[in-house]
């Protein structure tokens, strides 16, 4: 009799790509009685394929989009949140009307996604070379679809032809078929177990919903509507000129840092939490020299295109800025990356302080 198929112990989390269930989709059908694309073009300054996201519950939303949400429903922000601890919260309710017709893989493909990820993150462990950047140079897999790989978020079937063959010189295979019976075989040696036990599952997917939709809560106290009109998309609601704090000392690696350096005075698009960071150093190449000033604001999220500031902490606890340009990589998904050095970013997965959008900058 042949051993039984280990693959069945797999634990599969349904919902992997939900982060943020939300009320968006039932107040927008309640309060303004139209199709996403028609509700989108009432805010502007939110993309629609952004807000998608947001009401199907793929990303986390800002505060600030939040405010212009509900503003647009007139309703007040926290009635868009859910209480997923709450013994009504259904979440098999919840997803049933994005269900339909949405792209998802069966209990077979979402566990060998599992094995997969388990796989890869082995490969690495066994080999310190196979950095991301390495990753990116020599197999074409971006840092954004490298942690998306990693975290089993969709199922080989699903990943375009140009990541699969990837994978497959990745792992020295010669096709899919080849690829799949030598992870599944990892698999039944026992090689990938502690490999899977470190992939994030369905707790602690509940755990990171429950503390974001806190840190929004948090938020959302502190910002208002009337603070809006000091965005860019108002300019006829022009800001008192002012002064904001600046910040800034280069740490080396592109990594700038929290250091008080005095005042600038903020320009009239500068939004009510606006303030400036001193790059030190050309890390975005000539566009960006390396003694300019740029002004950032956390109540508004990067665009593509754009530039943004990213907020981080090293192993020794030193908090930093990094300057990043904003671009969208072949998943719709916005990466963050600087030249000098290399450095690659997934923007759209990090918690809401973290990053914030440059929206001005001074040349000295």
């Amino acid at each position: 009799m042949p051993p039984p198929d280990r693959r069945a112990e797999i634990a599969v989390d349904r919902y992997r790509q939900i982060v943020f269930p939300n009320r968006l989709r039932e107040m927008r059908h309640r309060h303004a009685r139209l199709a996403l694309l028609q509700f989108a073009a009432l805010i502007p300054q939110i993309s629609y394929i952004r807000l998608s996201k947001i009401e199907r519950g793929e990303v986390y939303p800002r505060a600030d989009e939040i405010v212009r949400i509900a503003g647009a429903l007139g309703i007040a922000p926290r009635a868009l949140l859910i209480d997923t601890d709450a013994p009504t919260f259904d979440m098999d309710a919840w997803f049933a009307p994005f269900a339909e017709g949405a792209a998802s893989d069966d209990e077979h493909e979402a566990r060998f996604a599992l094995l997969l990820a388990a796989a890869i993150r082995a490969r690495r462990s066994a080999d310190a070379t196979l950095t991301a950047a390495t990753l990116d140079a020599r197999y074409g897999i971006p840092p954004v679809i490298l942690s998306r790989l990693e975290n089993a978020l969709k199922g080989l079937s699903r990943w375009n032809p140009q990541t699969v063959t990837a994978l497959c010189a990745l792992f020295d295979t010669p096709d899919v078929a080849a690829l799949r019976a030598h992870v599944v075989a990892l698999h039944e040696q026992g090689a990938l177990d502690p490999f899977l036990a470190a992939i994030p599952g369905a707790p602690q997917r509940r755990a990171r919903t429950r503390q974001r939709i806190a840190a929004l809560e948090a938020e959302l106290a502190d910002v208002r509507p009337a603070a809006l009109a000091a965005l860019p998309d108002r300019p006829d609601a022009p800001a008192a000129p002012r002064q904001i704090p600046a910040y800034g000392a280069p740490l080396g690696a592109g990594r700038i840092a929290k250091t008080r350096c005095g005042s600038v005075e903020a320009p009239a698009l500068a939004g009510p939490r606006a303030f400036a960071v001193r790059t030190g150093a050309a890390t975005l190449g000539g566009g960006l020299p390396g003694q300019a000033t740029v002004i950032v604001d956390p109540d508004r999220h990067p665009q593509p295109g754009g530039l943004a500031l990213l907020s981080e902490t090293d192993e020794a606890g030193i908090e930093s800025y990094r300057l990043l340009s904003v671009a969208v990589d072949r998943s719709g998904l916005l990466q963050g990356y600087s030249l000098n050095p290399a450095h690659e970013v997934a923007l759209d997965p990090l918690p809401p302080g973290d990053v914030a959008a440059v929206v001005a900058a001074y040349f000295a």
